[in-house]
C-alpha cells in the first residue's frame, strides 16, 4: 500500500516507482509500455499513417483485456478518451522513438477540432476534474467559446496562492467566460484517491 512520505531510496532498490501515494513495481513500467507500444504502432501504421490522441487511446483500449481497464472501458462504451499531454509520458516517449525510423505523425489538432465539436453540439456542458494541470485546461478553454460550462465539480489538493491552474477556484473561470454565471459549481479540496471511490459508490446507490 502506497503511501505520500516513504523511503524514496529504499522503493528504488526494490524497483518500485512511487506516483503519490500509488506504488508501481518496474515491472509493470518500462519495458512492457515499450514492447505493447511498438507492436501496436507497427499494426496500426500499416493502413494510415497520422492518428490523433484520441485515435491511439481508442487503439489502445482495444488491445487491452483487463476489464478494469479505463480505456478499455472507454473503447467497449464508445466514449472518446482526448490526451492533450500525451508526449510528456513513456507512451509519447516510445510514440517519438517509433517516428524516428518509421512513418508516423501526431494529430493534435484533429483532437481540438473533435473536441469542439462535442462541446458546440451540446445544448450544455460538464465537468468532473479530478486534479488539475493541462487536462483541467482543456476542457474549460473550449467551452468559453459557448458561454461558460453548465456544471462544474473540481477536485484538487492543490491551492491558488501560487498562480497555478490547478489550483485556481471554479469561480476565477467565470471572469474568462470559461464558466456561467449561474453554473452549478463545487470546488473540493480532497485527495481523490480517497474521496472518488466513496462519491462513485453514493452515485451507484442513487442509481
Amino acid at each position: 500500500r502506497g503511501e505520500f512520505f516513504m523511503d524514496d531510496r529504499d522503493l528504488k532498490k526494490k524497483e518500485i516507482h512511487r506516483l503519490g501515494n500509488i506504488l508501481i513495481p518496474q515491472e509493470s513500467y518500462g519495458l512492457v509500455i515499450e514492447s505493447f507500444t511498438m507492436k501496436m504502432l507497427r499494426e496500426i501504421t500499416r493502413e494510415k499513417k497520422s492518428f490523433s490522441s484520441r485515435e491511439l487511446a481508442e487503439e489502445v483500449g482495444k488491445r487491452l483485456s483487463d476489464e478494469n481497464s479505463i480505456l478499455r472501458s472507454a473503447y467497449e462504451k464508445k466514449v472518446p478518451v482526448f490526451a492533450p499531454g500525451i508526449v510528456d509520458s513513456a507512451f509519447g516517449t516510445q510514440l517519438f522513438i517509433y517516428s524516428q525510423t518509421n512513418e508516423f505523425s501526431l494529430n493534435l489538432l484533429k483532437d481540438m477540432k473533435e473536441l469542439s465539436d462535442i462541446v458546440f453540439s451540446s445544448k450544455k456542458t460538464g465537468a468532473i476534474i479530478l486534479g488539475g494541470g493541462i487536462s483541467k485546461h482543456h476542457t474549460i478553454w473550449w467551452n468559453q467559446f459557448k458561454g461558460g460550462l453548465d456544471y462544474v465539480v473540481s477536485f484538487t489538493t492543490a491551492y491558488e496562492f501560487d498562480g497555478s491552474l490547478s489550483g485556481a477556484r471554479l469561480e476565477e473561470a467565470i471572469s474568462w467566460k470559461k464558466v456561467k454565471e449561474n453554473a452549478s459549481i463545487a470546488l473540493i479540496h480532497a485527495d481523490i484517491t480517497l474521496v472518488l471511490p466513496i462519491l462513485l459508490a453514493a452515485v451507484y446507490e442513487k442509481m
